[in-house]
């Protein structure tokens, strides 16, 4: 796993206390994408938090995104975003 995946975990995972998060990255798909050139990546997070329960999707992804503000458009140029709150994921 690189750098900036765990930091991105270890962010998270510091904001939210998730019960499960998985971080991907998926730069190597988006080669030659403008945001590519740039230094920035794109990452994937599924995130289950009891942060989410009661909360829409876009304050959901508002969390998620404070989260790891310090990265967002040096390091992550696009970050894909699937938040569940506990009673909504699957058993």
């Amino acid at each position: 796993m690189n750098d900036r995946v765990e930091r991105i975990r270890a962010a998270l995972q510091e904001a939210l206390a998730p019960t499960l998060l998985e971080v991907g990255d998926d730069s190597h798909l988006h080669a030659g994408h403008p945001g590519a050139a740039s230094g920035g990546g794109h990452y994937s997070v599924k995130i289950v938090s009891e942060r989410f329960e009661g909360l829409r999707l876009v304050m959901r992804h508002r969390l998620v995104y404070d989260a790891v503000r310090a990265m967002m458009h040096t390091e992550i140029h696009a970050l894909a975003i699937t938040a569940i709150a506990p009673s909504e994921a699957s058993v």
